[in-house]
């Protein structure tokens, strides 16, 4: 519920946070929550290419808006505000404090255009309907499924803010995380494809994690954002190569 609450913007009762239960102690259900954001978004692509009679195009389109929808478009608003952090300030105060700033900069949009270019075209380009289901699927479940291992290898660049109750990892959560996405890759048969997508999406979050310590100095909430955004895209370009053939 906690994992639900975080990552999405679904309708669920509040919960009383404990002090004693930090976000690494349940970042082993990320990938659950992954597993259902991207059923939304399989569903509505179906809908609208099977139903609707829609291209591909348009159908991976309506796809991302309704993952964007069930999540706010929490990690589309990461992946800009670190992309204007890192592109904008000289300093590591000056780029953290950027990061705070709710307005969008020009590096920030040029990121979230060139993300979601490269996640529409590589989506679209899976001619396999059932493929395609199972791309999106892949491509919200691992991304979250290795952001487990951010804190165990990083530190917070602040002392504040969501990144500051992830100060210490939890092996044993983020091993979990890691096993449910391998386990979603069974389920889903996704075979060759499916092996090369973990390795995508472990790339890509821990690629943006060694450019958030090497910049900031650590990560922040912005970061784990970011790094599920490339992973997803790493996922769908590998998903839509490998399908294809």
């Amino acid at each position: 519920m906690l994992a639900f609450a975080l990552l999405t913007r679904l309708p669920l009762p509040r919960l009383a946070m404990r002090p004693d239960v930090t976000l690494p102690d349940y970042m082993w259900a990320f990938p659950i929550v992954g597993f259902v954001v991207g059923h939304v978004a399989a569903f509505a692509y179906v809908l609208a290419r099977e139903e609707g009679g829609l291209g591909a195009n348009l159908s991976a389109l309506l796809a991302m808006a309704a993952a964007m929808l069930v999540t706010g478009a929490l990690h589309e608003d990461g992946l800009a505000d670190l992309a204007d952090g890192i592109g904008g300030g000289r300093t590591r105060e000056r780029k953290l404090e950027i990061m705070r700033d709710s307005s969008i900069g020009s590096y920030g949009a040029v990121a979230l255009f060139v993300v979601l270019g490269v996640r529409w075209s590589a989506l679209a380009s899976i001619s396999d309907l059932h493929a395609a289901m199972g791309a999106l699927v892949l491509s919200h479940v691992l991304p979250r499924g290795f952001l487990g291992i951010v804190p165990e290898y990083w530190r917070p660049a602040r002392a504040d803010g969501l990144a500051s109750t992830a100060s210490k990892g939890n092996l044993i959560s983020a091993a979990a995380a890691i096993g449910l996405s391998l386990a979603i890759v069974f389920l889903l048969g996704a075979g060759p494809a499916g092996f090369g997508a973990l390795v995508a999406a472990c790339a890509g979050v821990v690629g943006i994690a060694a450019l958030a310590s090497r910049y900031l100095g650590g990560y922040t909430g912005d970061v784990f954002g970011a790094a599920e955004q490339i992973a997803e895209a790493l996922v769908l370009i590998v998903a839509a190569d490998l399908f294809s053939h």
